[in-house]
């Protein structure tokens, strides 16, 4: 068995590295500057992987120790995850066996089925149960029900609990079932998703839940990969593979993995891979997507694999006709479901508020229950016991009664905490989420694409938003890359003009129909450009385009005869096709050769060297040979780069730089593109020096960017290109109206530095007045922060009040932009190395324990003090961008503003990497846009375009925490005032628990009484429209500052409530005093007091929510009126004597609403009560408006003036004058294609014998020629 290779050196190296290390623990590059071009490292990287980043050049012993370790066979202590091909009895054995639950064992190894429901036809109803009686709430109405099945105690008959208490039950469990049956579809739909499986010797096809680790799986072109495979072979030539990623990481361009070249050679067809038996030793599964080390064992031979052999789950193969792969993870071991993180139960600010209250009302309760309690007890030790005619055939002490009496109350006044609270919230967020849905002006049209509430529990919420965290990429812009302008030769083309270069403000676009090349989709409006090109006037414009269509690591293939151009990035696809479209086709490629159409003339050149773009060059360059034998280099770059390398003599430097400051100023990104003529002889004296560079052994590419720089200077500048990273339509007014409502938006992305910064001022979160602090400014300032924080501590320090201290002078605008190396040096998340050796990490003694620990202790209390003093940092800041940040690093973003600021969060975006991000945040929303639904799956709210966030949260989400508000205050405030009537009514019956109302009007009152006008107005009510709510986005702070529903409006609807209720009993008390009726008749019985209280309460309670509702419609009235005319109906209806014939155990107030109501002293009694209720209240809304008006009233007051004013429209964008800031370099994030072109693996061979004699023997020239 051969040795293993460097990638699989990394799970073999802990033994080796133990001995080496430092007896104290070290952070990971601990004096190192972060550097802003990289994405830290993965988000669970070992601290054996973070060791092998260490320094290029290692010391020689190290490296003669290190080659020592490798001559045998150690540990492989991280490698421990066994995968063999076509063996499933292997991955069965014992010892792969984990216990689940007692003796009950299963594999370690997951099957690929996914599950996101919860329950399943047998479970669901025990479970369902389960978890709403875990709702304090629902526990302890159905302590309740049990309560009022002991007759000692019961003052009510039991239905008045059980039927309210089944409604909120069913319909919960309703609304649960419906959430679940769609999780199992969604299951399903993935689950039986198909592809090819080697089984029984050959392929078969099989649902994706059926496929298991160690399978052999074939794929074709445009399938989604089912679970993480191993490449093994392909249609391509060396076994490649090109898959789109769109959904893990978000970037729309291909990647392309390879095959081992043995699996490539052997394991094409069915009989080969039904035979292979090789087998995997790997890591663990893990959340890197980037990074994987293992080892395949085959043929008595050991092959290092690494990630580019790696097609992982929810990727989707492109270009690629068809591939063969060995499942290694599937399921939940696979890469994107260790990414998608906990799904975390989400509830809402006033959830928590409204459960505190409801605590609250049961301590008032037991209080309240207690005290009449013992007045029950001292009334029977007084009176009770003294009173014969009171003996009711029991001998209970006056103690024990009022003990009894006790649990009485508890029960009459259990109202104070209605059940039909959590059922009303339940509806009303329930129909706030289908106006969400139903929203035509959140529907995208092009993509047939309407808002979606995803959950029905977090709707008020959105009304009270501090922080937007949002992706970029596919979230804020298109992830469209277009050309839009250029500067040749100093002169700037893209502006709308004629061939004869008049301006003018509407003008066709360019026509390309005279190209046959052209792909109809580049909208262009300089026709004197055109004119330029194919008049040959000026040689620099054609040779511009022509370095356009040269000069780029593009692949193409052909598809119905058309070019399809396959870019490593957007920006390079983009150039490209710019070049095509102008008349410069890039048509093919060989391994040496590029043809490219020239207006219409075709024309091959050698390609001598490709000089390939990384972060730190900033450019890419390829030299060429043209057919009349002259050697040219072509580059573009970034122009901080090439400007240092341009020939001093280079015409128009200073042309080209005003016009890159305009390009800038109007956020667009640009690339320079020069050029230089290189002679034979200087050509063959480098081409040694990078022939020698390309087969070094160590640190190849330091040497070739080394080579690279030689050849790389005294360049002719020809111009530059500006492409648009098209923002999403209406970005700028949609973050410029939630700045405005006072809500900060943060950006938080994988792009470069200044791709993000760019796309902060396009989108005007940055303007030329901001006064940006980069990763470094923000470390000094903290640090500095931090060594005042240690001077000022001491003895007494911990008794001081917090000083709150800005970091900035107010008044300037200023934001943070920052990397996420940078984030990670900030707040000190950096790994720390495995640099214990066995006494540290055992401390022998008590005292060594005690020291380590309050050392531990020290160091998380710092870290814990600097990643607070950073969120106080950012949040000063107006506008704050991370960039270069893992998804691991967009949830901590999002966690630490949550747990130092407690602020209400809202993560927003479209790919896989923002899930993470998501599911952390208080309200996740996800884009349904270019890169898949995985964060739209994970998401509360879903919708097709980012300018529908202002709708969803400044008029839905507005909305949603003004009704929820005054539909809670309204709801405490009818319960109070209903239930404390029993209160004053107990100082009149001896404190006996006795009823102040019949029991079926206290079983109907919260389900039919008083139900339907405070649904409605949770539902419909709205203080303003929705085009003054978005036209005055100062509306929206009541929500961010909790002013309409906290505990002083709790308290404020509880003395409501008191003096209602004390108004509804002691004024009908006074009038049914030494009363006579004109009949002659006392209507001062118990039955009559019962009803006339009822009818006061009913009236006065539907006409309270008249006064409260801002918006009238036909509804709201048909249901205030309803409520009374319902209730008055009802209660005829229960008096009657033919219901209490039927049932008279249960109706016994037999003729009582007809005898008293049909006395004028009644009603007049009546009348009186509700007016004393009510016209306080409107006396004191009237003079709240007219001396105290909140911005809601003003606009109120207004609407009419306003709603004729012609209609707001957004200010112009702001275009910056010449700006300082360099415009951002237009490349991939990676490293292109260059090495795949030039070994000549991406090319396609033909077949033929004779080719394939002619490509070795020209192979073997070249070697020989070479030596």
């Amino acid at each position: 068995m051969s040795q293993p290779g460097p990638e699989s050196a990394r799970c073999l190296q802990f033994a080796s590295s133990m001995n080496s290390e430092r007896d104290s623990e070290t952070t990971f590059e601990e004096d190192s500057q972060p550097n802003d071009e990289v994405v830290p490292y993965s988000d669970d990287e070992t601290e054996d992987e973070l060791e092998d980043q260490g320094p290029a050049v290692e010391p020689e012993q190290n490296r003669v120790n290190r080659e020592a370790e490798e001559q045998r066979e150690p540990p492989r202590k991280d490698c421990t995850w066994q995968v063999k091909a076509n063996d499933r009895s292997f991955h069965e054995q014992p010892h792969f066996m984990n216990t689940k639950f007692f003796c009950i064992k299963e594999s370690k190894y997951a099957n690929n089925a996914i599950k996101t429901y919860k329950y399943n036809a047998f479970s669901f109803l025990p479970m369902n149960l389960f978890e709403q009686f875990k709702r304090a709430a629902n526990f302890y109405f159905l302590i309740l029900l049990i309560l009022q099945a002991i007759p000692q105690i019961s003052t009510l008959a039991w239905y008045t609990t059980l039927f309210p208490l089944l409604v909120v039950l069913g319909i919960t469990a309703m609304k649960d079932l419906v959430d679940d049956v769609a999780r199992h579809k969604m299951d399903n739909e993935i689950n039986n998703r198909t592809c090819e499986v080697i089984k029984d010797g050959r392929f078969k096809v099989t649902k994706w839940k059926e496929i298991q680790v160690g399978d052999i799986i074939r794929l074709k072109k445009n399938d989604f990969i089912p679970a993480d495979i191993l490449l093994l072979s392909s249609s391509e030539p060396n076994s490649l593979c090109y898959v789109e990623t769109a959904e893990l990481d978000g970037e729309t361009n291909l990647k392309f993995k390879m095959a081992l070249e043995i699996t490539h050679q052997y394991l094409q067809r069915e009989n080969a891979l039904t035979t292979f038996d090789g087998f995997i030793e790997c890591e663990e599964p893990n959340n890197r997507l980037d990074k994987f080390t293992g080892t395949l064992f085959w043929r008595n031979t050991s092959f290092p694999l690494d990630a580019d052999k790696i097609l992982l789950r929810g990727c989707v193969i492109r270009n690629t006709d068809f591939c063969h792969g060995m499942v290694i993870f599937a399921g939940a071991d696979t890469k994107i479901m260790k990414n998608s993180g906990k799904t975390r139960f989400k509830r809402t600010k006033i959830d928590y508020l409204m459960n505190y209250m409801v605590y609250t009302i049961f301590v008032v309760l037991i209080l309240v229950s207690a005290g009449l309690a013992i007045g029950h007890a001292y009334w029977e030790a007084q009176i009770g016991n003294n009173s014969w005619y009171l003996y009711d055939g029991e001998d209970y002490t006056p103690s024990y009664r009022g003990f009894l009496n006790f649990w009485g109350y508890i029960i009459i006044l259990n109202t104070m905490v209605p059940i039909s609270l959590y059922v009303s919230v339940e509806v009303i967020r329930l129909g706030q989420s289908y106006f969400i849905n139903w929203d035509l002006q959140m529907y995208y049209p092009d993509k047939d694409t309407p808002a979606k509430a995803r959950t029905t529990t977090l709707n008020e919420q959105l009304g009270q938003i501090h922080y937007i965290f949002s992706d970029k990429t596919g979230t804020l812009t298109q992830n469209i890359m277009t050309f839009k302008k250029c500067c040749i030769n100093g002169q700037i083309y893209g502006d709308h003009r004629d061939a004869s270069q008049n301006n003018h403000s509407k003008i066709e676009p360019v026509d390309f129909s005279w190209n046959m090349f052209a792909d109809g989709k580049l909208a262009f409006y300089d026709h004197y450009l055109i004119e330029q090109i194919r008049s040959g006037k000026e040689s620099e414009v054609r040779q511009f385009f022509f370095l356009l269509a040269v000069c780029h690591t593009v692949m193409v293939d052909r598809i119905d005869g058309q070019l399809n151009y396959q870019a490593a990035s957007p920006d390079e696809g983009a150039l490209v096709s710019a070049a095509r479209n102008f008349g410069f086709a890039f048509l093919a490629r060989t391994q040496n050769t590029i043809t490219i159409s020239e207006l219409g003339t075709e024309r091959t050149y050698d390609v001598l060297a490709i000089l390939d773009f990384n972060s730190d060059r900033k450019r890419m360059s390829i030299i060429v040979r043209t057919p009349e034998g002259n050697i040219r280099l072509y580059c573009k770059g970034a122009d901080t780069v090439i400007y240092e390398r341009l020939h001093q003599m280079s015409p128009t430097k200073q042309e080209t730089q005003d016009a890159l400051d305009i390009f800038a100023s109007e956020t667009l990104r640009t690339l320079c593109l020069c050029y230089k003529e290189i002679e034979e002889k200087e050509y063959e004296e480098w081409n040694k020096k990078f022939m020698a560079a390309s087969i070094a052994s160590t640190n190849r590419d330091e040497a070739l960017d080394k080579v690279y720089e030689e050849i790389e200077k005294d360049l002719i500048l020809l111009g530059a290109t500006a492409i648009e990273d098209k923002l999403q339509d209406g970005v700028p007014e949609t973050i410029s109206k939630l700045a405005k409502a006072d809500i900060k938006i943060w950006v938080l992305t994988g792009d470069k530095k200044e791709t993000a910064e760019n796309i902060g001022f396009a989108c005007e979160l940055l303007t030329e007045d901001t006064t940006i602090c980069y990763g470094e400014d923000i470390n000094a300032l903290l640090h500095t922060r931090m060594e005042n924080q240690r001077n000022r501590g001491g003895v007494y320090a911990k008794f001081a009040p917090p000083v709150h201290e800005p970091f900035f002078p107010s008044g300037e605008n200023r934001a943070l932009i920052i990397t996420g190396s940078w984030l990670n040096e900030i707040l000190q998340e950096k790994k720390t190395k495995r640099s214990k050796i066995l006494k540290l990490k055992f401390p022998r003694t008590e005292e060594e324990r005690r020291m380590r620990t309050q050392s531990k202790r020290r160091l998380e209390a710092r870290k814990e003090q600097r990643q607070k003093n950073f969120v106080d940092l950012a949040c000063e800041c107006s506008a704050v961008i991370c960039c270069r940040v893992t998804p691991k690093q967009k949830a901590m973003v999002v966690d630490l503003v949550k747990r130092y600021k407690k602020a209400i969060t809202l993560a927003i975006g479209d790919g896989a990497n923002d899930v993470n991000m998501i599911k952390t945040a208080h309200i996740g929303v996800g884009i349904s846009g270019q890169e898949g639904m995985q964060a739209v799956m994970s998401s509360d709210y879903s919708f097709a375009q980012f300018r529908y966030l202002q709708r969803l949260l400044l008029v839905h989400g507005r909305w949603s925490y003004i009704r929820m508000c005054k539909f809670l205050r309204y709801f405490f405030y009818k319960n109070f005032a209903f239930t404390l009537v029993h209160f004053w009514y107990s100082f009149f019956n001896g404190y006996s628990a006795q009823t102040a109302y019949e029991d079926w009007f206290i079983t109907l009152y919260n389900v039919l009484y008083s139900s339907l006008p405070v649904l409605l107005m949770g539902l419909l009510d709205q203080d303003v429209s929705d085009k003054l709510s978005l036209r005055f986005p100062g509306l929206y702070v009541v929500g961010q500052r909790d002013l309409l529903f906290n505990y002083k409006k709790f308290f404020v609807s509880l003395v409501h409530g008191i003096l209602t209720s004390m108004i509804l009993f002691f004024i009908p008390l006074g009038a049914y005093l030494q009363t006579v009726g004109q009949d002659g008749e006392a209507p001062s019985d118990y039955q009559s007091f019962a009803v006339t209280i009822a009818s006061a309460l009913i009236i006065t309670v539907n006409f309270q929510i008249g006064l409260d509702t801002s918006y009238w419609t036909f509804v709201n009235a048909f249901s205030i009126f309803g409520s009374i005319a319902l209730y008055f109906g009802i209660m005829f209806d229960f008096h009657s004597a033919g219901i209490h014939v039927l049932f008279p155990s249960a109706f016994q107030f037999t003729g009582t609403a007809s005898n008293a109501l049909r006395q004028p002293y009644i009603w007049l009694t009546i009348i009186l009560t509700v007016a004393v209720c009510l016209l306080p209240v409107v006396a004191i809304r009237f003079l709240s408006m007219t001396i105290w008006p909140s911005e809601s009233d003003k606009i109120q007051k207004h609407r009419k003036r306003l709603k004729a004013e012609e209609q707001w429209k957004r200010r112009q964008v702001f275009r910056r004058g010449v700006s300082s800031r360099r415009s951002a370099y237009a490349f991939s994030h990676q490293r292109g294609y260059a090495d795949l072109i030039s070994s000549g693996r991406s090319i396609r061979k033909k077949r033929s014998p004779l080719d394939a004699i002619i490509a070795d023997g020209t192979a073997e020239y070249r070697r020989t020629v070479e030596s």
